[in-house]
């Protein structure tokens, strides 16, 4: 008898809990939750540890303070100090896409100092992107944007393989579904790149969450978490991304298959909550973007968007209370993790 591999993988972190095993978790945080505090790396890592955090990612540069050798000296020792292990990151490494800032060097130039930045800091790996949803419909067509990160990647291997580093791609801003992100990892090299998967971005590319990590599990070296919220619209659909369980894309469920499909893997939150995205997907137009996306792939999304219900935007705070709402974000979602034993 054959079983589905799709079958098993949903079954798998079940068949966990039945064992009355609860999933072990390295639980993190992606310093994005927390990017208006306006706070030093040394306050981030201090805040973190009070939460209970095992891995701290500093996703951009500007999280860090700075690539100085001697700043991510003291960095890294005071995560030593804390029992936090560090990860870091930065943006787009495809020089033709939207967000790509040439303004920083090359790409790979701002790839290899990332990596030399990740030797010092005792990090061990490079979370990096392609860009985000422009880069689906622009001049320059999806797949040449992913030849152009692959090139990139090719360009440092040596580095990265001398230096002990592996380098995490995001499936980031709606810019690439889980399979578009599995054929770029495959054709970079999985000895040196992975996936930084990210449970939130998915819904911005029309894609199940639950797809994405079926698809990019093998691939898995660490990850950003959160919660979404779908719902149908006379258009297509729409959704928002919400606090850990105020969506209805089966987070939990989501997070006990990474626990077993990925283990020893950094699970980081990084909520964010946003106002309605919509996708009116009936409109012909839309499909420009997603002309390669398999009908089975899309069916599982359009299934979630039928269970949801619309929601109202959430007022924007005042600027003075929008600090104090991230953390109140975040930490409403730790809660809820340990609530449901996940934590």
């Amino acid at each position: 008898m054959t079983i589905e591999r799709r079958t098993f993988l949903a079954a798998a972190p079940a068949a966990l809990m039945a064992q009355g095993r609860s999933p072990n978790l390295k639980f993190g945080i992606d310093l994005f939750s927390l990017r208006t505090q306006g706070w030093t790396a040394f306050e981030h890592l201090d805040y973190c540890a009070k939460q209970g955090a095992k891995v701290v990612h500093f996703s951009e540069i500007r999280f860090l303070g700075g690539l100085e050798k001697a700043h991510l000296e003291k960095v890294r020792d005071h995560a030593r100090g804390l029992g936090i292990e560090l990860e870091i990151g930065m943006l787009s490494i495809c020089p033709t896409a939207a967000r790509f800032d040439p303004k920083l060097g090359t790409a790979e130039e701002q790839l290899a100092r990332m990596i030399e930045a990740a030797r010092i800091a005792g990090a061990p790996l490079v979370r990096a992107v392609l860009g985000d949803w422009r880069d689906r419909a622009s001049a320059v067509p999806l797949e040449q944007h992913i030849e152009n990160t692959v090139k990139t990647l090719r360009a440092v291997r040596t580095r990265a393989i001398d230096a002990g580093k592996k380098i995490a791609i995001e499936n980031h801003g709606g810019d690439l579904q889980g399979r578009e992100l599995k054929m770029l990892i495959e054709a970079a090299g999985t000895d040196f790149v992975g996936a930084c998967i990210d449970s939130g971005n998915p819904t911005w590319a029309i894609e199940d969450p639950h797809v994405t990590l079926e698809t990019l599990a093998p691939y898995v070296l660490t990850s950003h978490v959160r919660d979404s919220h779908v719902w149908r619209t006379p258009e297509g659909a729409a959704m928002q991304w919400t606090r850990m369980g105020e969506g209805n894309v089966d987070i939990e469920g989501w997070v006990r298959k990474f626990a077993a499909l990925c283990p020893g893997k950094a699970m980081s939150l990084e909520i964010i909550v946003t106002g309605t995205r919509p996708f009116p997907y009936l409109q012909p137009d839309f499909w420009k973007a997603f002309r390669t996306t398999p009908a089975w792939e899309f069916a599982r999304f359009a299934a979630i968007a039928e269970t949801g219900k619309a929601r109202e935007n959430r007022p924007a705070p005042a600027k003075e209370r929008a600090a104090g709402l991230e953390r109140e974000d975040l930490e409403t979602s730790i809660a809820w993790l340990k609530g449901k034993g996940l934590l």
